[in-house]
């Protein structure tokens, strides 16, 4: 051997290696030389760190190979990071599909599917090291980590799971109906050696408890139990009944599936919902159940990820990020609330966590379950096409169970004819209802739109928005805390405007369009006297109150529980929800009320303030979120929205747009609609330290059934551009939530 080279392993010499490139363009596999002393350790799945373009980067093997189709000079691998096979073939296959579905690349993926590598975790509390170095690391060293943590090196190749584009053509289509045909029992184990690779034998499966007598309230409850335990890949849009207990209904099909030897993913929006499902899991299955958040610290997110990934928990309850968890032998995926905005990936390729877990429960075979208390247009949608099954109780035990809900109106008049609605912002039916609760000593809950003192002012004259005469930015009245009267403010400059003239009218006096949380407690408490006010929602959320004569009030979503059910709810300013300037204003509406009236107790009362007539309020008087998502999606169908067609949306200037559309290929029959400005909720697209003033965003539009199509006509446009070394900003986003 010359001086300087390197001796390569016998075999199966060349790695062949994913690399985490952010380029579009560089989204493809490299080959690499295996040097001898690594050859043990540099097997499918490992961390690896190569050199590429004079530096080194950090990548995934996926595949070790006899000989490479590269017929020029090929670079050792650097080293290998770890011995840990953190990629498996499933969620390979899984970062393939979600890529293509989102016109995204696999390196982004994979950030969000594999979370940083914590080295002392790792290694159970050894000392922390850089990684394998190829002059350092022995073969019997490598062989006693490989050991401990690894499966066997005779696993069949990653590259096998990527389905040679297979996946990422068909998958995307095969949640919308189109493509149905793959049976239900799928073999989706994705154990490295070939078995589930569970820590719980079959005595302690033979003894997991599981009283699921409770899914019997619901048409085909029972049976979708009984399917679970005999492994069938059952799908399903579960409505929960008013005062279920979800988690524990959750806790126990994950159980189900866990006693007949598979394993569960469950995701919820938040912590706190975490918190409850995690408990009730545990409660079921010991430690066989773990959480995954991004609230937890590296050592323990990683800690817990390994658990999964080496088969020692079974039941992963997370957020929208345990969706790409390693679970071994998937057996179930189930979302819970999938309309909460928090299932919406913020980072490339800005996958939707409900959409993710279809494709993966379509390709692996896993059951899935969609749950909630109301329904999504989305979800609707594979209802309709047949993909999924209705899970809902009958119409009589939904009678039983369901308070009473009404609407008195919320109308300027109705509020200035009654004194008492004029300082509480409800009606006297409302107030009366709150006092009888009391009475009885039952809590009473109040929900608001927004939190704060007076959120929103508007011309007590001509009602135009009252607006910063310096800024033009929204005034609102802040929270005085020693009781005095308060100046209005600008909420964008902080300026005070002291002698406020409407730039419409020349009136001066203002009046609030929107009363916050903070505000309603306060006129609550000079209502209800003696009563304890207690306030939930933005920093300081209350998980539980204990039961008793109580005014509760919270902003939408960060209602407490209490034992045995609210008295009354109060769902005030409804249309500050219903008029938001958002595609999915009457839906996330309707899923804000239905949560806070499933805590009320089957004998209390629900009063919303708002509009009688409307359709979203006719649905939760009747409590009847499957006909609303159903005229939801035909609406959106109507006028061509997603979930009825796919929509890209392209974020940018001027100028980096028309790059990108110039060399897209785009699909027969695409609509380019804009450019338009973009959505207030969005944020600006940036590159580097970048961020333009002025972006704009352009609109294409595709039926279904060319939704493939344009992702791939998208993601070779992104390859081109990055491959002419582009850096104006840009985004590319496929059916995002906020659509302007």
């Amino acid at each position: 051997m010359a001086a300087g080279e390197t001796s390569t392993a016998a075999g199966h010499p060349i790695a062949r290696v994913l690399p985490l490139l952010s380029p579009a363009h560089l989204d493809r596999d490299f080959d690499y030389l295996v040097p001898a002393d690594l050859d043990e350790i540099a097997q499918p799945g490992v961390r690896v760190r190569v050199r590429f373009a004079g530096r080194l980067v950090d990548g995934y093997l996926l595949e070790r190979l006899p000989r490479s189709d590269h017929n020029g000079k090929m670079m050792p691998l650097e080293r290998v990071v770890s011995a840990e096979r953190v990629l498996t073939p499933d969620i390979l296959r899984l970062a393939t599909a979600v890529a293509a579905r989102y016109a995204g690349t696999r390196a982004d993926v994979l950030r969000l599917a594999i979370p940083p590598r914590h080295a002392r975790t790792e290694t159970g509390g050894a000392k922390k090291s850089d990684g394998v170095k190829k002059s350092t690391r022995s073969a019997a060293g490598a062989g006693d980590t490989a050991d401990d943590s690894t499966s066997p090196p005779e696993d069949p190749p990653l590259a096998e799971a990527q389905g040679a584009g297979a996946v990422g053509d068909s998958a995307p289509e095969a949640v919308d109906g189109e493509h149905l045909s793959r049976s239900a029992d799928t073999d989706s184990s994705t154990g490295m050696d070939g078995s589930t690779g569970a820590n719980i034998s079959a005595a302690a499966q033979s003894h997991i408890g599981v009283d699921a007598s409770a899914w019997g309230r619901y048409a085909h409850g029972l049976g979708f139990v009984g399917a679970l335990a005999q492994g069938k890949g059952v799908r399903a849009a579960w409505q929960a009944l008013p005062g279920e207990d979800w988690a524990a209904r959750l806790a126990e099909l994950a159980a189900t599936v866990v006693a007949a030897g598979r394993s569960a993913v469950l995701m919820v929006p938040d912590q706190r919902d975490l918190d409850r499902l995690l408990a009730e899991c545990v409660a079921l299955v010991g430690d066989s159940a773990v959480g995954l958040s991004a609230g937890l610290g590296p050592a323990a997110r990683y800690r817990r990820w390994l658990a999964v990934l080496r088969g020692q928990a079974r039941i992963v309850v997370g957020t929208r990020a345990a969706v790409f968890a390693p679970a071994r032998d998937l057996g179930l995926i189930a979302i819970w609330d999938d309309g909460d905005d928090t299932y919406a990936e913020p980072r490339s390729p800005y996958p939707h966590a409900r959409e993710v877990a279809m494709l993966r429960a379509h390709e692996t075979g896993a059951a899935f379950v969609a749950a909630g208390f109301a329904r999504t247009a989305e979800i609707q949608a594979v209802v309709e096409s047949g993909w999924a099954r209705d899970l809902l109780a009958d119409r009589q035990t939904l009678r039983e169970v369901t308070p009473r809900i009404s609407a008195p109106g919320d109308s300027d008049y109705a509020l200035e004819r009654d004194a008492l609605a004029r300082s509480v912002r409800m009606p006297g039916v409302a107030f009366a209802a709150a006092r009888s609760a009391i009475k009885e000593n039952a809590a009473v809950l109040v929900q608001v739109p927004r939190r704060g003192y007076v959120p929103s002012l508007a011309c007590a004259k001509c009602r135009t928005p009252a607006r910063c005469r310096h800024c033009n930015g929204p005034l609102a009245l802040p929270h005085s805390g020693n009781g005095e009267a308060a100046s209005p403010q600008c909420k964008w400059c902080g300026i005070t405007e002291a002698a406020f003239r409407c730039q419409a009218c020349g009136a001066r006096a203002l009046r609030a369009t929107v009363i916050g949380a903070a505000r309603t407690a306060e006129e609550l408490g000079r209502a209800f006297s003696g009563v304890p006010i207690r306030a939930s929602g933005g920093g300081e959320v209350l998980d539980t109150v204990e039961p008793g004569a109580q005014v509760v009030v919270a902003t939408v979503g960060a209602e407490p529980l209490v034992r045995g059910g609210y008295g009354v709810a109060l769902l005030l300013d409804g249309w500050a929800l219903l008029g938001r300037a958002d595609l999915r204003a009457s839906e996330d509406t309707l899923r804000r009320w239905m949560g806070a009236a499933a805590l009320v107790r089957p004998r209390g009362q629900v009063i919303v303030m708002a509009e009688p007539s409307l359709a979203t309020v006719q649905a939760l008087v009747r409590w009847d979120p499957v006909n609303h998502a159903a005229a939801e999606l035909e609406a959106r169908a109507e006028v061509g929205f997603p979930p009825a067609v796919r929509l890209a949306a392209i974020d940018g200037t001027t100028a980096s747009i028309a790059e990108l559309l110039d060399a897209t290929t785009l699909p027969d029959g695409t609509e380019i609609l804009g450019p338009v400005p973009l959505p207030p909720t969005a944020r600006k697209p940036f590159s580097g330290t970048d961020s333009p003033a002025e972006v704009e965003r352009m609109l294409l539009r595709v039926a279904r059934s060319d939704g493939a199509p344009l992702a791939r006509a998208l993601t070779a446009a992104q390859a081109v551009r990055s491959s002419h070394r582009s850096d104006a900003p840009l985004r590319v986003q496929i059916d995002p939530v906020d659509i302007g």
